[in-house]
């Protein structure tokens, strides 16, 4: 049974917004690097913003935002982060592990707030959960160890599931652990996984182009930012195709993906607000434990269903914790 309910691990006091300038005294204005891959990421900036605002920080008077979307371009990242260091922004905040993984190899100095979607330690961004070290701190979810569970609420959505076909960088050590995943479960639902490791995003466009009638039934998301990206792309291919989809995050669903089971971006990034504002008032990344978040979305859209032919079981209806009509 998916658990509907919100878990926060990690340290759950929240934090008041401090003034950042004393009485009399002229605010400073906070200078916050962000960088991502674009698509869906765009969304958590979004709540980032909502985060802050609830926090009592105004854009404009007491925080700009310096956005570096590399539109999938992961190789441009390192670029991006390295500019914003010697611009002398107060922080950086990064979205998806590759893509903080790509800031810390390039910069030196600058703080660093991040959103990953897998173990921080594993993949060596921080020493620790409760004292990170160094100058990351951030929020993450287990959002690869849901990779299984993905895989069999697709084949319960579509029963006649043989072959799903799935796209990621081999050098994305989160896509990595994440397709690992998805072959062992694949095997015990008795499913074909279909890899295509793809580079860049001009190699998923003709990834997808590449695809012939019958190769696959569906495509399944694993853990790639790069990939993630572009799932405007991969929506619209699908379509065409006739090909059902399975996301991680609930806001591909409302574009016409037919179904996703983790995070919502936006909320992320409402709940990166808090490490956010406690760089900005001078905390040590390095002493600020990374928090988990759990709190996870199952979303059907049953317009896309009934394109594909499809009619969901009243079981995940009721299990669903948003339904797209």
């Amino acid at each position: 049974m998916i658990d509907r309910r919100t878990f926060l691990a990690g340290t759950g006091a929240v934090i008041l917004a401090a003034p950042l300038a004393a009485e009399g005294q002229p605010a400073r204005l906070y200078r916050v690097g962000v960088v991502l891959e674009g698509g869906p990421y765009l969304r958590a900036v979004d709540g980032l913003r909502k985060g802050l605002a609830e926090l009592d920080l105004e854009e404009g008077k007491q925080f700009v935002l310096h956005l570096r979307d590399t539109r999938g371009d992961l190789k441009s990242v390192e670029a991006d982060a390295r500019r914003l260091e010697e611009e002398k922004v107060d922080m950086i905040y990064a979205l998806a592990t590759s893509v903080t993984l790509a800031a810390k190899r390039a910069t030196k100095r600058v703080p660093i707030v991040f959103y990953s979607g897998t173990d921080p330690v594993a993949v060596g961004l921080v020493e620790s959960i409760r004292k990170p070290g160094g100058r990351l701190t951030g929020i993450y979810t287990r959002f690869t160890d849901l990779t299984a569970k993905r895989l069999e609420l697709l084949k319960e959505m579509v029963p006649r599931l043989r072959r799903v076909v799935t796209f990621y960088s081999p050098d994305n050590p989160a896509a990595q652990q994440s397709v690992k995943i998805a072959r062992d479960a694949a095997r015990q639902l008795k499913v074909e996984l279909v890899e295509r490791p793809v580079a860049s995003v001009e190699e998923l466009r003709a990834g997808l182009r590449a695809l012939r009638p019958g190769e696959a039934d569906a495509f399944f998301y694993v853990g790639d930012a790069m990939v993630a990206s572009q799932s405007a792309l991969i929506v619209e291919a699908a379509r065409a195709k006739k090909l059902a989809t399975m996301f991680h995050q609930r806001e591909t669903v409302a574009t016409g993906a037919l179904a996703s089971y983790g995070v919502s971006y936006h909320e992320l990034g409402r709940l990166s607000a808090k490490h956010v504002q406690r760089v900005l008032l001078g905390a040590n990344p390095g002493e600020l434990p990374v928090e988990q978040v759990d709190r996870l979305y199952f979303v059907i859209n049953l317009n896309t269903a009934k394109a594909l032919g499809l009619t969901i079981p009243q079981s995940l209806l009721q299990r669903a914790d948003e339904i797209i009509q």
